[in-house]
């Protein structure tokens, strides 16, 4: 779920940082009193995702705007699909137009590209999951968009989860030592992952009671090994490197979480017009 306020608060500064004073075209161009009808549609298949928060952009321009939605978010899309229309004054069309698309093309991107990943890894009992690599002020919409496409969150942020990765590790004085501090301090909620290396570094979070462990960087082989070294004593995460070649021998390793930053940080915007009718 979205919380409105955020979302009102990035569509707000998107749209100053788009019309700093006038828009000079659709200013001096449109009559105020003008109104047209736009339609948005797909030019490519994937998932949907972000609709209505494309619309807001509008609804926070005229209060009064009207709309329809064909396609909601976690549906299937297909080139030439007609997502939703909406009608209301001309300027106020072209002044949200490419905040709208913006904001709906990396959702559905990402929705897109989620869906795909999930879809590879069908039958087994590996999850995709998300990672911190987000960009800033966007992280609630990026992770809204892989949920819709199938996948799960990890932690959301520094605050939700006491993760050791290599870095931790090193400057903490090792894996047990790093455990031991947190264990002394941390509440009983909070859950403590650690990224592990090789087999002896999963030896010794096993034995040290992480609840969580990644596996990074290892072949499918290699995680093959330590699940059968862990023996269900803790939640296996993959991640570093996987692609779409890879994830599907990740998956049958038998690793329970499979965490990729690509489905965020680098995504491929999906292609999504806005037309308006012409007068």
């Amino acid at each position: 779920m979205l919380n409105q306020i955020y979302i009102d608060n990035l569509i707000k500064n998107a749209l100053l940082e788009d019309i700093n004073y006038i828009d000079c075209a659709t200013d001096y161009l449109i009559p105020d009193e003008q109104e047209n009808t736009a339609n948005f549609m797909a030019k490519a298949d994937g998932v949907l995702c972000g609709i209505t928060v494309a619309l807001r952009v509008f609804e926070l321009l005229q209060s009064d705007i009207q709309y329809e939605i064909f396609i909601k978010d976690g549906e299937k899309v297909k080139y030439g699909d007609i997502i939703a229309t909406v009608k209301g004054k001309t300027k106020t069309l072209l002044k949200g137009e490419r905040t709208a698309l913006n904001l709906l093309q990396h959702m559905s991107g990402i929705a897109t590209q989620t869906a795909q990943c999930v879809e590879l890894i069908k039958g087994t009992k590996a999850s995709i999951a998300d990672t911190r690599k987000t960009l800033p002020n966007l992280r609630p919409v990026q992770k809204y968009a892989v949920t819709v496409g199938g996948g799960k969150n990890h932690r959301y942020n520094l605050s939700d989860c006491a993760m050791l990765k290599d870095n931790h590790i090193d400057a903490g004085g090792g894996i047990t030592n790093a455990v031991a501090k947190l264990r002394s301090k941390l509440g009983h909620t909070v859950k403590i992952e650690v990224e592990v290396r090789n087999f002896d570094e999963l030896k010794e979070a096993l034995a040290v009671g992480a609840d969580i462990i990644m596996l990074d960087n290892m072949s499918p082989e290699t995680m093959a090994e330590a699940v059968k070294i862990a023996d269900g004593k803790a939640l296996l995460e993959a991640s570093g490197g996987i692609t779409a070649e890879t994830i599907r021998k990740v998956a049958e390793s038998g690793v329970d979480i499979i965490s990729i930053g690509s489905i965020t940080h680098s995504v491929k915007a999906f292609d999504i017009s806005m037309k308006i009718a012409k007068v």
